[in-house]
């Protein structure tokens, strides 16, 4: 296909979808509008993968969990590389490593590598986990043989190798592939790519493969300028890596800064009636739930550093937007809880604060959950006490 002079990726986008759904190019799920399409061809095009030296040479490949990269995930894990998948709209973090059964066979990879499989047997991958990302494979809407790409229009492609870099997972020299049906390499105008747009050195149809040798820079990381408020709210890690950032000295303004600022403000500035200290608090440990306990709404905060002050976490909390409505402090133990209005935002406020780091020490975040009857005595947690200055 060919691309006409003077459009815009959103034309190229309408162009694609309009065409593989008029020519029947595509699985389920139908229309392929607003969609990486699945379309038909991509078991054989995914078969071209394997026999990549950079697919020989990688040991851990991150993988996008559309459907049409099904067969590639299936590669990677028959291969016993590590598979890493990006978790969906990146809500509980960046990834997930897919592990499935010891000594599983073949029809037990294939079904890990299914959307319904990378829910069932993945692990969360947290900031501090040091991965490194040999190989990178992502869907496309439309991609040139320079090497241009464009993704379905939300940005998520582009942000999750950005992540990447920002923890330093990828670099320049980090191959990215993209596999796609032959109707979807066009040509794509040179003037419509931003910096932040990431490019592709192979391209994988069912009849070719395609070395780009394309020589544009990768995203160096997150530009923050392209950030919004929304995002920050939708995207807990970011939060996460834009504290790490700022704290390093980078600039980390965001597109509408003014706007994010006036909104923390309202956050922090809570009705007294909303800062209440509870009769009789429940015993609390950290750790994950059982299947008969009710979804807790606070946060346990471990393996805080022992000089550490209970107005460096609240400021910590502030800049991550993470204040709770109640912080109990436990300062000689090395721990705390953050007590919040309901589970939802207690989950949220767990998964921004993965990675946290105070002085030297990586905290230790989790749910925590009541202590049950005939837990032995002295748990890590214990009968909490609230903070005698609790609003954040």
């Amino acid at each position: 296909m060919e691309s006409r002079a003077g459009v815009s990726k959103q034309d190229i986008r309408e162009q694609i979808w309009d065409y593989m759904e008029s020519q029947n190019l595509a699985d389920f799920p139908r229309p392929v509008h607003h969609r990486i399409p699945n379309f038909k061809g991509a078991s054989r095009a995914a078969e071209h993968f394997p026999r990549l030296q950079a697919f020989k040479m990688a040991r851990t490949i991150k993988v996008n969990p559309d459907a049409p990269q099904k067969n590639v995930r299936f590669f990677v894990l028959n291969s016993q590389k590590t598979l890493l998948v990006p978790t969906p709209r990146l809500r509980t973090g960046l990834f997930n490593r897919i592990t499935p059964p010891p000594g599983a066979a073949k029809d037990v990879l294939r079904k890990c590598a299914t959307s319904q499989g990378v829910k069932n047997y993945s692990t969360p991958v947290g900031l501090d986990a040091r991965v490194l990302v040999d190989l990178v494979v992502v869907g496309s809407v439309a991609v040139s043989e320079k090497g241009w790409r464009i993704g379905k229009g939300e940005g998520y492609a582009d942000l999750e190798y950005a992540m990447m870099v920002s923890m330093g997972a990828v670099n320049q020299g980090t191959p990215v592939v993209t596999i796609v049906h032959d109707c979807q390499v066009v040509d794509i105008p040179d003037v419509l790519l931003e910096d932040h747009d990431l490019t592709v050195d192979y391209i994988l149809t069912p009849t070719r493969v395609i070395t780009t040798g394309c020589e544009r820079p990768k995203p160096t990381g997150i530009t923050w300028s392209k950030i919004n408020c929304e995002m920050m709210e939708k995207i807990p890690i970011l939060r996460s890596l834009r504290y790490r950032e700022q704290q390093a000295g980078k600039d980390v303004t965001l597109q509408d800064e003014h706007r994010c600022f006036l909104q923390t403000r309202s956050q922090q500035t809570a009705p007294p009636s909303t800062v209440r200290r509870p009769r009789d608090p429940p015993q609390l440990e950290s750790g994950s739930m059982g299947a008969d306990d009710v979804p807790s709404s606070t946060v346990y905060i471990g393996n805080l550093p022992w000089d550490t002050r209970v107005s460096e976490l609240k400021r910590a909390l502030r800049e991550l937007h993470t204040a709770p409505l109640r912080l109990t402090w436990r300062g000689p133990q090395r721990r705390a809880f953050l007590h919040y209005q309901d589970p939802a935002s207690a989950q949220q406020a767990v998964s921004c604060l993965q990675g946290l780091r105070l002085g030297t020490n990586t905290l230790k975040v989790a749910l925590a959950r009541p202590q049950r009857a005939g837990d032995s005595a002295g748990s890590c947690a214990g009968q909490p006490h609230p903070d005698p200055d609790p609003t954040i």
